[in-house]
């Protein structure tokens, strides 16, 4: 008779699934998420896609002081995230307002290339804009454009290419928190 051990069908061990340090160390990395969305405005919170109970529990963390009851709160958040529909959007929307991260940036040399462009090459970059922005108003997003060559074409900085490039960021931001 054979023991189990010589039998090479045994060697490999069975997968349990994740281990448990795995799922803390996960658990750990939605707390860490909920405790960025704490630290976001309320008009930010607004644009993220979340459902109404963890918002609900975002604005009761917010009324807790005492360091305990904070703690346990933030787990309760990160229960919450884990059963939302997708928390790496989550995470991702949340990068964009993070001035440090990799998303934020991006977004802001995005904007920067289209409001280069919009001064250089005139209307027919609106029109672009526009099919990558469907929900920017073009008449006001042409203004703008014209207001910021005219500022370049007699050399002054009155902040008109501030002003597009901030509609432009809003409009970048807009189209991709869908």
């Amino acid at each position: 008779m054979k023991d189990n051990h010589d039998n090479p069908d045994n060697d490999a061990p069975e997968y349990d699934g994740p281990s448990k340090s795995q799922l803390k160390r996960e658990m750990h990395a939605l707390q860490d998420l909920g405790r960025r969305m704490l630290d976001l405005g309320k008009d930010q919170l607004e644009t993220l896609p979340i459902s109404d109970s963890l918002r609900a529990a975002i604005e009761e963390s917010r009324r807790i002081r005492q360091n305990e009851a904070r703690r346990r709160h933030l787990q309760y958040i990160g229960k919450i995230i884990r059963q939302e529909d997708d928390p790496e959007a989550l995470k991702k929307a949340i990068d964009a307002f993070d001035a440090g991260s990799e998303e934020h940036t991006r977004r802001h040399h995005l904007a920067e290339r289209w409001r280069d462009r919009m001064i250089a090459e005139g209307d027919s970059v609106v029109g672009e804009f526009f099919s990558y922005c469907p929900g920017a108003d073009m008449q006001h997003l042409r203004n703008l454009a014209r207001n910021a060559r005219k500022d370049v074409e007699k050399q002054k900085n009155t902040g008109q290419s501030r002003k597009l490039f901030r509609y432009l960021r809003e409009c970048i931001d807009d189209a991709e928190a869908v």
